[in-house]
């Protein structure tokens, strides 16, 4: 059950126990969007671009399970590459469009990069998770803007003070730190654990 694993994430960190409300909003936020078809975008700076790209590919490949397709998505594709392919959920970070990004931020303003990278690829029912260790990263807050312009819901990962994402986002999930590094200790797990949520939902 994708449940066990939050009880797991908090028997192993106790102090998360904080986040479970929040977590679990932003894994029936996250199910409903991939179930209607609908994808995941992802922004962050330094350590939680990094993050972003981390947690996209725990989502565009098997995890902790294999993914096999099935026999549908297996039709026409050639038995060798059908075998090997894996199940995925659409996942984009907008940290990943470096000639995207440099030349709206050289010709426009970079502050707006992650913005324009979520209104050109944003459709009403997506999310995007914004990833902050203090919530008041400005080029992610003008994505959040975007994003809630067009429809899409909005899920923050930040530290204990939320910052401006606390009050912008849909669901905030505020882990109990305050200083960078920590904070970004315990998104990790955070995000991990939502992944096998998600993984045991879809294809297990």
């Amino acid at each position: 059950m994708p449940t066990d694993h939050l009880a797991q994430l908090i028997q192993r960190l106790p102090e998360l126990a904080a986040c479970r409300d929040s977590i679990v909003e932003a894994f029936t936020t996250l199910q409903r969007s991939f179930r209607t078809g609908h994808k995941v975008l992802l922004c962050g700076n330094g350590g939680s671009a990094a993050d972003a790209d981390h947690w996209a590919g725990e989502l565009l490949k098997g995890f902790s399970h294999p993914r096999p397709l099935s026999a549908s998505e297996r039709r026409g594709l050639p038995p060798a590459v059908a075998r090997r392919l894996q199940g995925a959920l659409p996942a984009i970070p907008l940290t990943g469009f470096p000639a995207a990004t440099t030349a709206f931020g050289n010709d426009v303003d970079p502050e707006l990069a992650f913005a324009q990278l979520t209104s050109a690829l944003g459709r009403k029912g997506d999310v995007l998770v914004a990833i902050s260790t203090s919530g008041n990263a400005r080029n992610v807050g003008h994505a959040v803007s975007v994003a809630r312009a067009r429809g899409l819901h909005t899920i923050a990962l930040t530290g204990a003070n939320g910052g401006r994402l606390h009050r912008l986002c849909d669901t905030s999930i505020r882990v109990p730190a305050r200083e960078t590094p920590r904070v970004q200790e315990y998104h990790l797990p955070v995000y991990h654990c939502l992944s096998l949520m998600l993984e045991d939902a879809f294809f297990v």
